[in-house]
């Protein structure tokens, strides 16, 4: 099947060819940290490093990792490589744990973005005559101006109408004949929830959704909610936002922008690089970037990595969804808990809502996890029976699935905040 791309002179380059490429730019990458950053060059003596060392791909296992601990220990421009007059913008991390990280683009750098993500919305159905409405938060969060650039590129029209005010974004898409939506997954089941409510004609067809993770169970109540076809992406800010990976219409795992990332799999506890196929922490090293380039960056993100050509045509390496994030991953009673994994058991229930909360409590010296689910049909709070024949369902599942007990409490109808950025399903009380 030949690949229907964006660029299909980069997209479609045989694995030698990408390995080739790859091999000149993360040479030229290493001298270019180490010329230009005080922090990697010290980093890279210290390791005994230089891109001479470097004499196939594989050979990146010498370079040391960064972690976003070694980033806050530079804050707020330690890992820049250019000189603030050719820093054409800044972005930044939320910083929910402290200070954000913040990263800089040259003018290259932004072209090099827009480039990666149009790549990737064109493999997810974006084309010229769409409308895209963007309802990310606009600011220093990354991906409303990642995807605005790119659909840009791509050469669609843009909305920019930012999140909140639900009203107004449904009346929008009305009366503009929004054909494509940019948002978190959560943010689009609330908007399908309102559209459901009202009987809203809308014309929406795709769904290019992103900043956080998303069950196929989930995709599929989002998609049979708001009739569209939904695509995942993925990126983070240190590797300079969206456009790293995402799916194509096939949807069997994200393409990784290869030309631009170098991607790994290691053991999350020792370091050590796994064989292909393995499934273990994702890091990934930048090859062209100016203003912030990173060098064996840990995500901390659950993977897989897989380098067979895509049946769409598309040659680069694929990466599974993510299966959890380190910062999402619960250990309740020394059991690793991902949020997805109770997602997937839940969205198989069609008597509970797509809207849930995870409540960690300790008691005795023992961790508790309590597992709040909506209810569809408020009727169902009147049949004791079946109330208890449910959560016992649903607790059993959970059990099967994840190794433990926890206690499922059934909440009434809309009693669970909704979000219209990112969802905030954990309530963390054990501190």
């Amino acid at each position: 099947m030949s690949a229907d791309c964006f660029n299909p002179a980069a997209e479609t380059m045989s694995r030698s060819e990408i390995e080739s490429l790859q091999l000149a730019k993360l040479k030229k990458e290493i001298d270019y940290c180490a010329e230009n950053n005080a922090e990697y060059s010290r980093r890279l003596s210290e390791a005994e490093v230089t891109s001479d060392k470097i004499k196939s791909v594989s050979d990146i296992k010498h370079l040391p990792f960064i972690t976003k601990k070694d980033m806050h220990g530079t804050y707020p421009f330690g890992f820049f490589a250019q000189p603030m007059k050719r820093i054409t913008r800044i972005h930044a991390s939320s910083g929910t744990t402290g200070k954000p990280t913040v990263i800089g683009y040259t003018a290259r750098d932004l072209e090099d973005w827009a480039e990666c993500m149009a790549r990737l919305a064109y493999a997810g159905g974006a084309r010229e005559d769409d409308i895209f409405q963007i309802c990310f938060g606009y600011g220093l969060f990354t991906g409303a101006l990642g995807l605005h650039y790119a659909l840009e590129k791509i050469g669609a029209t843009v909305v920019p109408s930012s999140s909140g005010n639900t009203q107004k974004q449904i009346m929008l898409m009305e009366d503009f004949g929004t054909t494509g939506l940019v948002s978190t997954p959560s943010y689009a089941e609330y908007i399908g929830e309102i559209v459901r409510e009202k009987g809203i004609n809308i014309k929406l067809r795709l769904g290019l959704l992103g900043s956080e993770g998303c069950t196929p169970e989930m995709r599929n109540h989002i998609e049979s909610s708001l009739g569209i076809f939904v695509t995942d992406n993925y990126g983070m800010s240190e590797l300079g936002g969206p456009g790293v990976s995402g799916e194509c219409e096939i949807r069997d795992g994200m393409h990784i922008n290869e030309d631009h990332f170098l991607c790994e799999i290691i053991d999350p506890a020792t370091g050590e690089v796994l064989p292909e196929g393995s499934q273990g922490e994702l890091v990934v090293t930048t090859l062209q970037k100016e203003g912030f380039p990173m060098l064996r960056y840990r995500t901390g993100d659950i993977t897989r990595l897989v380098k067979d050509p895509c049946k769409c045509g598309r040659t680069f390496a694929r990466m599974d969804k993510i299966k959890g994030r380190s910062d999402d991953m619960l250990k309740i009673r020394g059991v690793n808990v991902f949020p997805s994994q109770i997602e997937s058991v839940l969205m198989t229930y069609t008597q509970i809502a797509p809207h849930y909360q995870l409540v960690v409590t300790r008691s005795n010296y023992s961790d508790r996890l309590e597992v709040r689910v909506e209810l569809a049909d408020v009727a169902l709070l009147e049949n004791f029976s079946k109330l208890e024949e449910l959560k016992l369902s649903i607790h059993d599942k959970l059990k099967s699935v994840l190794g433990i007990d926890t206690t499922v409490s059934l909440v009434e109808p809309k009693s669970l905040q909704r979000f219209e950025g990112k969802a905030k399903r954990i309530v963390d009380l054990r501190h």
